[in-house]
């Protein structure tokens, strides 16, 4: 005991170890993240926050830590776990490296606080900006898949729900919307959850009618709102900026509100009169054409759409559509899924809407991925 550092020297190279090891984390998880942003999204900007946070990190990387490495000696080296061996998907290897990065990064802010305090806080800020990246990332994902998506499906109250949404999304439906007015809470509450899983096990977008509390609830990717419905802004402050909001609109002055409020995408319609809308007069195709000239936001066409008349609102300038009856009521939902894409996917159609278009390489998060009862 005459050394009065012993502590310390006991102390000091498992410090090291520790702060090694996470910074070691952190910088490949978030390599991983900045490869699917280079090469997978075309994003610059998310490219850049990562290679910046690398950088960052690397400056605290100091010589010392890298020099207490002891990887033979390191117990967790063989400490693994069978969910590691596997990844269903793009997006599953995502969500477990930010869980990584954000982790590791916690564990350097406390750490770091011992070895030198503004490490301790700059790593704090650092974790707030990954949990920033990976909140925008997301929001991304859902908005390129909103922008591919061509065939909408809104549900309307059924028995065999689940069967007939499933169907169709086994012939490639994109977006689903939940909409029931007359059940009670808990039962819409319990239909939502099972529909949300059910659309995001095959990639699918998954909104609510109406009920920003129940999107909240089950983790919709958003809702869709009425024009007797609270306003756009009020359901962003509720929901965050980065789930989907759509509104629905009769006439271009509500187009043009609903843009001008900030609408994610556009209901035009009804396009034909339809018993979903009663006493509602319909808009016909004219709304549709103009919608073509002057949305600068993804639209949908809705309004008593089946195979019979697709044809005749793709040629007004439509190239997606939302359906109800033709869709819940078929006996084959999948192909009638499969058909309605094969209209709206045609290529050279005369009439297409301005409506920006994906990157040429840009893929989404469930690239890759298999529906998980195909």
């Amino acid at each position: 005991m005459d050394n009065p550092n012993w502590q310390q020297q006991l102390i000091q190279p498992a410090l090291y170890r520790i702060l090694d090891a996470n910074l070691d984390r952190v910088r490949e998880g978030l390599r991983i993240i900045e490869e699917w942003c280079r090469f997978g999204l075309n994003h610059p900007e998310f490219t850049e926050e990562c290679k910046s946070l690398r950088q960052e990190l690397a400056s605290w990387h100091r010589a010392e830590f890298r020099s207490a490495r002891d990887t033979l000696g390191d117990v967790g080296t063989h400490i693994t776990h069978e969910r590691e061996a596997q990844r269903d998907d793009i997006k599953a290897v995502l969500q477990a490296n930010f869980c990584r990065i954000q982790e590791a990064l916690r564990v350097l802010e406390e750490y770091g606080k011992v070895q030198d305090p503004a490490m301790g806080e700059a790593c704090k800020q650092m974790r707030y900006r990954v949990y920033s990246l990976e909140s925008e990332l997301l929001a991304h994902d859902r908005h390129q898949k909103l922008q591919a998506a061509t065939l909408y499906l809104v549900t309307s109250p059924a028995n065999n729900i689940f069967n007939a949404v499933e169907a169709a999304l086994q012939g490639g439906l994109q977006l689903v919307q939940y909409r029931d007015k007359d059940s009670e809470d808990t039962l819409r509450l319990q239909t939502a959850a099972k529909l949300a899983a059910l659309c995001h096990d095959y990639g699918a977008l998954f909104l609510i009618n109406d009920r920003v509390d129940i999107a909240l609830a089950v983790n919709a990717d958003g809702v869709h709102l009425g024009q007797q419905d609270i306003p756009i802004g009020l359901a962003r402050q509720i929901l965050g900026p980065n789930r989907i909001i759509g509104r629905s609109t009769t006439n271009p002055e509500e187009l043009a509100r609903a843009i001008q409020e900030g609408a994610d995408y556009i209901g035009v319609g009804p396009v034909h009169e339809t018993p979903t809308k009663p006493g509602k007069s319909a808009a016909g195709l004219d709304y549709v054409r103009y919608a073509a000239e002057h949305s600068p936001l993804p639209w949908f066409a809705i309004g008593g759409i089946n195979p019979d008349n697709v044809n005749a609102v793709v040629e007004a300038g439509a190239r997606r559509v939302a359906v109800v009856r033709s869709l819940m009521q078929s006996e084959q939902p999948t192909l009638t899924t499969q058909y309605f894409l094969a209209q709206l996917n045609r290529p050279s159609r005369p009439g297409r809407d301005r409506q920006t278009a994906l990157p040429p390489n840009a893929l989404p998060l469930n690239a890759g991925s298999i529906p998980a009862n195909s």
